[in-house]
């Protein structure tokens, strides 16, 4: 696997960018509070999370594990007592652990746990695979999405699609692949994505998905959500 430090810059206050696709790993305006807004309200899961026993989440790109952290923070807030979290995400140029560090210290609310995952964290395939709390299983499949999704024993109850920008990175957005992310959601799951590029929200409908747009965060006006039909 290539080495991704040399494709890495740091932007803005230390806001990674990726080299390899010419993209940010977040939003400049504040990733946390994007991924608060794009994924875990997009996938309404603050109402959900409740009245859940567990909780299975698919993510395509772990990125910085942003995504991981913040779900995991809210999740300890809402979570009935002795229910399960499952995180499953998918990412084919893992950062080494100390660009993930050091894109994650602007926010002193996730340290504890941001510690953990670096900790915790091996970019060697096939995947990582740890307990990250005994509420909570994190599992990263090193690899292409394409290939290893369409395989797997999946069925989540959301999804956070969220590779990098699709015109720049279209493998992680194509037909067949969400067909197969649709194949992996339990009916009444859902989906939740930053973009709302149109030929995007045409390969999620022809899977099967309900698709409707929303205000997108900071300066994007929309993003999509949407759900498998229970």
């Amino acid at each position: 696997m290539s080495n991704p430090v040399t494709r890495t810059r740091w932007h803005d206050n230390d806001v990674p960018y990726s080299q390899r696709f010419g993209d940010f790993y977040y939003s400049r305006a504040d990733g946390r509070a994007e991924t608060a807004h794009v994924f875990i309200d997009g996938n309404r899961l603050r109402q959900r999370w409740p009245a859940m026993k567990s909780c299975i989440i698919g993510e395509l790109g772990f990125g910085t594990g942003l995504n991981f952290l913040e779900t995991v923070r809210q999740w300890r807030e809402l979570a009935p007592p002795e229910a399960r979290l499952e995180f499953v995400s998918f990412e084919r140029h893992p950062l080494a652990a100390a660009d993930m560090a050091r894109a994650l210290a602007r926010w002193p609310q996730l340290a504890e746990e941001a510690a953990r995952l670096a900790g915790l964290w091996r970019d060697e395939p096939p995947a990582l695979n740890a307990t990250f709390a005994p509420d909570i299983r994190l599992t990263v499949h090193f690899g292409d999405a394409n290939a290893i999704v369409p395989g797997l024993n999946l069925t989540a109850d959301a999804w956070y699609l969220d590779g990098f920008a699709p015109a720049k990175n279209p493998e992680l957005w194509g037909g067949d692949l969400m067909r197969a992310v649709f194949a992996a959601t339990r009916p009444g799951g859902t989906f939740a994505t930053y973009t709302a590029a149109g030929w995007v929200r045409r390969y999620l409908q022809a899977a099967g998905f309900e698709v409707t747009k929303q205000p997108g965060f900071a300066r994007k006006r929309q993003m999509m959500v949407g759900a498998k039909a229970a």
